[in-house]
Parts: structure tokens; C-alpha cells; sequence
């Protein structure tokens, strides 16, 4: 199933990923730093999504109290209640 969450706090706008079979798949950030959201949709391609929330939950960007990573990890939560 697809999903889209709108960030919050971050240089990135929105991310449209989707969950297949509890797994993450097709992330992708909408602004932000472009190279490093890429990779950050490659490295957690097919990861177990509770695996990509335990690993960039609470990360930080600069002064800021979220970043990318952490909206992503958000947006996995979020989803799951839906689901």
C-alpha cells in the first residue's frame, strides 16, 4: 500500500513510500537534499519497517529536533496505526 506523510520541520516537503508484507519499499522524499534522501530511500529499500523506525527514530538535522530520517521514521509509525 502506498502512502504519502507531509514532514514537518525538515527541508523535505513530503514522503510517498510503500509497505508490502511489512517491508519497506519506493521511498521517496519530495525537496531536502536530494543525493542524501536517495540513499536514504536505497539503504532502507526491503528493510523490515519496525528495523528502519528503530534505526532513524530521534535522529537530528543541525539545531533542528527532527531531520528526514526521522520524519520517515514517523511516517512508518504512523502508517502502521493505519494499517
Amino acid at each position: 500500500m502506498q502512502y504519502t506523510y507531509q514532514t514537518s520541520g525538515t527541508c523535505s516537503r513530503e514522503i510517498i513510500f510503500e509497505i508490502e508484507d511489512g517491508k519497506v519499499k519506493n521511498v521517496q522524499f519530495i525537496g531536502g537534499c536530494n543525493g542524501n534522501l536517495k540513499g536514504i530511500g536505497s539503504l532502507v529499500e526491503g528493510m523490515n519497517v519496525e528495523e528502519v523506525i528503530s534505526r532513524l527514530e530521534g535522529t537530528t538535522c543541525g539545531p533542528k529536533n527532527t531531520s528526514c530520517p526521522d520524519q520517515l521514521a514517523r511516517a512508518l509509525k504512523k502508517a502502521q496505526k493505519r494499517a
